[in-house]
């Protein structure tokens, strides 16, 4: 069998595997083994919930959308939901720290009303996208990049079309969509009269299935301009299809945002603005995709890109149960999720008292 044939069948097989298992509400006990029957009732009431969580969208059903609404009880699912398991953006992107409008683990745990049960939640693509640069290439009008891009699951490599976007200060292209076995590099050229530093996002299909999208983002030197850290600038919370831009220091001037999914990509319209933020509309693309939402300016004289997706994954919150010694019967359950068209992996951890 030829070695590309032989990446699909195992790509595809990995994600069938994945998807099936998830779908299925597979669970498995992290610590100690199911052996007997306190352990099985605590196993399927654990499990239950995780369902109920998934399958309802809590109280007050739109307490996603408005950012001054605190759920009184703890659901994620959309509203009038199309299907099992299909939560709702906004509910999702609350669950980030980096957002403004974030619920911190007191107000879920009360809202969860279940005070003998302590929970985490992680949600993530359902592969990864890495980038890695390689090489530079100096000419005397342009700059050439060279990047290594994988996308992997556990380690194994996962078969996807790639795209690519890159970000400079007024400077927005799109590369053409590349297949990749899991590992491919591509080259970037930038004009030298363009500002930098410069932000390359990747948005990755799995090639076996249109609705398994990943991403990843590398900001990287341009012009010996060094990228400074994610949110040194912008706090950046989208929110019912509106993009907060909170300003870290107040002499920021924005000059440019965009959304960029892996079919689409546009200009954000600014809709307000004063000396401590500024709103953009996010349109609602009809791409099995997450949206990489990227906001650029200046502080003084320095230009800059921040950025976040919309939903805001890959996000964890809750308990951290690998640091707990209060904690006993500790199961997980994971789950195919879809936000949006595009489907994630959702894991739940639960943990009661020790006896």
């Amino acid at each position: 069998m030829p070695a590309i044939s032989i990446d699909t069948f195992f790509a595809c097989s990995l994600m069938v595997i994945l998807v099936l298992s998830a779908m299925a509400g597979t669970s498995k006990l992290l610590s100690p083994y199911i052996n007997n029957a306190i352990d099985q009732d605590s196993a399927e009431r654990y499990k239950e919930v995780s369902k109920y969580l998934l399958l309802n969208s809590g109280n007050p059903p739109n307490w996603g959308q408005n950012p001054a609404a605190m759920p009184e009880t703890f659901g994620l699912a959309k509203t009038s939901a199309d299907s099992p398991y299909e939560l709702d953006v906004d509910k999702i992107s609350r669950l980030n720290s980096e957002n403004l409008y974030t619920l911190n683990y007191a107000q879920i745990f009360t809202a969860l009303k279940m005070p003998d049960v302590s929970f985490r939640i992680e949600i993530k693509p359902i592969f990864e996208v890495s980038i890695s640069p390689t090489a530079t290439f100096n000419g005397t009008t342009e700059t050439t990049y060279e990047f290594e891009i994988l996308t992997e699951k556990h380690g194994m490599l996962v078969q996807a079309d790639v795209k690519g976007y890159v970000i400079a200060e007024s400077y927005l292209e799109a590369t053409f969509v590349h297949a990749s076995n899991g590992r491919i590099s591509l080259n970037i050229t930038l004009p030298n009269d363009v500002n930098g530093p410069a932000l390359f996002a990747v948005l990755a299909k799995a090639s076996c299935d249109s609705k398994v999208v990943s991403f990843g983002v590398c900001a990287f030197t341009h012009n010996s301009v060094e990228p400074e850290p994610k949110g040194t600038f912008l706090r950046l919370s989208p929110l019912n299809y509106v993009l907060n831009a909170s300003f870290i220091y107040s002499e920021i001037a924005l000059s440019s945002a965009y959304a960029l999914t892996y079919g689409y990509n546009s200009t954000l319209t600014q809709t307000a603005s004063n000396n401590q933020s500024a709103t953009y509309d996010i349109p609602r693309f009809l791409d099995s995709s997450p949206q990489i939402l990227v906001v650029a300016g200046r502080n003084s004289t320095a230009f800059f890109t921040e950025w976040t997706t919309y939903p805001q994954v890959p996000l964890q919150m809750g308990a951290n149960f690998a640091t707990s010694a209060t904690l006993s019967n500790i199961f997980a359950y994971t789950y195919i999720i879809t936000i949006d068209s595009a489907l994630y992996e959702c894991t739940f951890w639960f943990g009661g008292p020790e006896d």
